[in-house]
């Protein structure tokens, strides 16, 4: 995500480092390689002309007073600022407020729009504990409807679907009182998109949004588009004015334009990004949290909460009894393991971390990461899975055998998981110069 953006902002501030102190001359060679770097990332040059501006300004108006702070560090927080404030400041909620709350996703062909109606009702229904409905408005695509109720039902969710009907506003209005006859809230309608922005586009979303009245209107752009997707933005806006933006497909080598000049362009938040297929991959859009991941500071925040969703904190201190006591075993490192994957992509939770996003860019990382510990763990018996010690060599052969894994490879794994929970017993009891870690 930002790759390309964010080395080309380390870059200018690298041009920083060994100086004193903040001058004009120094601030004005960092200034015109940031604002290439924003060209570059597809944003326009009017936009990142305004930015540098300001960043300038602020930079000359701290070179005199914070002559502590180092020049690099100093323009670092200062670029963080203004890019936070670019993207909106702060984070904007979703409306679904009513009975039933209505979200009308629009959007062109190939933004992603059914992909993310599914992902916001799994959202809704994990997060906010709602019983949403989706509807398949879609009248246009062949496969809309199928596609929708795929997703659907790898999320557990009810679709109204009326294939007869060609009526997009006619099924949106059966569907909000099918919603309150069954108790369904929110409602999502999925509507068509297009190839590119017509006419008759604009005239069928724009009646669907006065006989449904949504309580929230989202725009899905493809994040990919770059400029493009901000231009679309602003002609959707200029028809429907929706409440906010959802970025999608955050997961490419984005440029960045996007997320860094919608806000900017069109005066709506984003609300929401969306990064790979999978039906938990949706995040808050926090502005500051992604000023920070495209200056490679990462995510910390956003990686905490992925966890608090997904750890129980009963578990937590069952697991830190037996840590304590040295009893952590393969049934609590496969548990563990299982939680780690409903976080979402290894690589995209390392990229989270400060530092790590840049150290694994060009690594191979992927969910398959796990399949090898997971198969030894799987070859064992209850009683060894609960008892690490039982596991002498000729257990060991009859897993190698059950998991198609060499003796070798047997061997190292139960070694490295011998040395982790040893680390783990210590750090639990404050050893290793380390303090002494609550709720492990």
């Amino acid at each position: 995500m930002f790759n390309t953006l964010t080395d080309r902002l380390e870059g200018a501030f690298k041009a920083l480092k060994g100086q004193h102190k903040l001058t004009e001359v120094n601030i004005a060679g960092s200034v015109k390689e940031i604002r290439r770097a924003l060209v570059a990332a597809d944003v326009n040059y009017k936009i990142a002309k305004e930015f540098t501006d300001k960043v300038k300004e602020k930079a000359l108006g701290t070179a005199n007073v914070l002559k502590s702070v180092k020049p690099g560090e100093m323009m670092v927080k200062i670029v963080l600022d203004e890019l936070t404030e670019l993207m909106g400041g702060q984070s904007v909620g979703i409306n679904i407020q009513g009975k039933p709350g209505i979200v009308l996703i629009a959007g062109l062909q190939g933004s992603g729009k059914t992909t993310f109606s599914a992902k916001l009702a799994n959202y809704l229904k994990t997060q906010k504990h709602k019983r949403p409905l989706l509807v398949a408005a879609d009248v246009y695509r062949p496969a809309a409807i199928d596609q929708l109720k795929v997703l659907a039902g790898q999320i557990n969710v009810d679709v109204y679907t009326e294939p007869e009907n060609k009526n997009p506003v006619e099924i949106a209005q059966k569907a909000i009182a099918y919603a309150r006859e069954n108790h369904h809230d929110p409602v999502i309608i999925d509507t068509a998109g297009r190839l590119s922005v017509d006419e008759e586009m604009m005239r069928e979303i724009a009646a669907i949004k006065e006989a449904v009245q949504p309580t929230e209107t989202l725009f899905v752009v493809d994040s990919m588009t770059g400029q493009d997707a901000v231009n679309t933005a602003k002609a959707f806006n200029e028809r429907i004015d929706y409440d906010g933006v959802v970025l999608t497909k955050l997961d490419g080598d984005t440029r960045g334009g996007a997320a860094l000049s919608v806000k900017y362009t069109v005066g709506k938040p984003i609300k929401f990004i969306s990064t790979g297929e999978k039906m938990d991959t949706l995040d808050v859009f926090h502005p500051e949290r992604m000023a920070q991941r495209i200056l490679g500071m990462g995510d910390v925040i956003s990686l905490v909460e992925r966890a608090q969703q997904q750890f129980d904190e009963e578990e937590a201190k069952r697991l830190e009894k037996k840590i304590r006591k040295n009893k952590f075993d393969f049934n609590d490192f496969y548990s563990q393991i299982q939680q780690i994957k409903k976080m979402g992509d290894l690589k995209s939770l390392m990229s989270m971390i400060p530092g790590m996003a840049k150290l694994t860019r060009n690594l191979d990382i992927d969910d398959s990461a796990f399949a090898k510990v997971e198969s030894i763990i799987q070859s064992m018996t209850p009683e060894e899975r609960a008892k690490p010690e039982l596991l002498n060599m000729n257990r060991k052969k009859r897993i190698a055998k059950g998991c198609g894994r060499s003796v070798h490879e047997i061997n190292a794994f139960v070694k490295q998981f011998e040395q982790m929970r040893k680390m783990m017993h210590k750090m639990s009891k404050g050893g290793m110069g380390m303090p002494k870690l609550p709720g492990m």
